[in-house]
């Protein structure tokens, strides 16, 4: 096998599919990316066994047909530190074989057909969401996953696909993000009780193969696995297993809350300033709104205290609420200085409801004031 090509291209896609493969494993062929060359298409694979990548490669000259498996890190070296415009990579009996124009490497390689076969989108069911979509979708929900505790189902973003509409809901316990979508549905898919709970790591990976935002993103959710389509890429994922909780409970009543409109820009300016005499043990903030201001005040013992107030379009009675500033903080990032969002709270003991009018709500779990 005989392939010339791009540098630059070929390291976008090579670093994509790297993402996958693990860097330890019990079989240290899963530490490789596989390439196929053929005639019609070039694709690089990889697995980790629970994730896994296809990726059509474009413009790659072809000069002998076959397949090879490059290992991760010492390929990826090479890709990031030889600045010639062109290479090119030959198979040579056990060997790799990277040609650059000032510099030559061979390493050692393992037998392609040791590698595990990496699936195909070859769905007749499925959704179609615009790629922008997506990622906004990805975007607001997936810090709001759980990464560290036991409960798996948490460690995911929970789809919900419907008629003409997506939804992305991710949860620790503490806080939950959900956010909705238009989409397509082809040929009745997602009309079943099973839920598609999508690991974090393969949403990280379908959101930074998210390159083309005009692309239509074609997502196919079987019993266990779930195959997406995004351009050039097919990424395959083992569902998270467990039941997912009952978010629509977690939302709070609107209707006998406050609502407080706001803008991102001074509120996010006032959480870091009052946010500075916090500690590891102490992050709870005290949010008082009422008679035309927001007041938040902190107070750590072996820190100090912090006292910020701004005005606000609020002129109803005091509301109090104290939250873990972090997790107000990671709302004010996935939006943009300006935009606008309504927080709705009922008392200090009732969950605060972050709503913006696209469809997006984070619900933050309030602390005991007494901490």
């Amino acid at each position: 096998m005989k392939i010339t090509f791009d540098r630059e291209k070929f390291q976008t896609a090579f670093q994509t599919a790297a993402m996958v493969a693990p860097s330890r494993s019990p079989k240290p062929i899963l530490q490789n990316v596989k390439l196929d060359a053929t005639e019609k298409a070039t694709i690089l694979m990889a697995t980790d066994m629970e994730i896994g990548v296809r990726i059509e490669v474009e413009g790659i000259e072809v000069e002998q047909a076959g397949s090879i498996v490059l290992p991760v890190a010492r390929f990826g070296s090479i890709l990031k530190e030889v600045r010639d415009e062109r290479l090119s990579v030959q198979r040579e009996e056990s060997r790799t074989v990277v040609q650059a124009q000032h510099s030559k490497f061979t390493l050692s390689s393992e037998d392609p057909d040791e590698f595990p076969t990496v699936q195909t989108f070859a769905e007749g069911k499925y959704h179609e969401v615009s790629a922008r979509v997506l990622k906004e979708l990805i975007r607001r929900t997936l810090f709001a996953t759980d990464t560290e505790s036991g409960r798996y189902a948490l460690g995911g973003v929970l789809l919900e696909m419907g008629e003409k509409s997506i939804t992305a809901v991710a949860t620790d316990g503490r806080r939950l993000a959900k956010m909705e979508g238009p989409a397509t549905q082809v040929e009745g898919h997602g009309n079943t009780d099973a839920m598609t709970i999508i690991p974090s790591r393969a949403m990280q990976l379908i959101e930074r193969s998210l390159t083309d935002l005009e692309a239509t993103v074609q997502i196919a959710s079987r019993t266990n696995d779930v195959l997406v389509k995004v351009g050039p890429a097919t990424i395959y994922a083992r569902l998270v297993e467990g039941r997912f909780p009952k978010w629509r409970d977690v939302l709070p009543e609107k209707r006998e809350a406050a609502h407080i409109e706001m803008s991102v820009g001074p509120a996010f300016a006032a959480l870091r300033q009052a946010a500075i005499v916090t500690s590891d043990e102490s992050r709870g903030i005290d949010f008082t709104f009422g008679h035309g201001s927001m007041v938040l005040s902190s107070n750590t013992a072996e820190v100090g205290d912090s006292r910020v107030e701004i005005p606000i379009p609020y002129d109803g009675e005091n509301v109090e609420i104290t939250m873990d500033h972090r997790f107000v903080a990671d709302f004010y990032k996935v939006l943009g200085s300006e935009s606008n969002f309504t927080l709705n709270i009922q008392n200090a003991e009732s969950a605060a409801l972050f709503s913006t009018d696209d469809n997006y709500d984070y619900v933050v779990m309030p602390l005991a004031r007494d901490r």
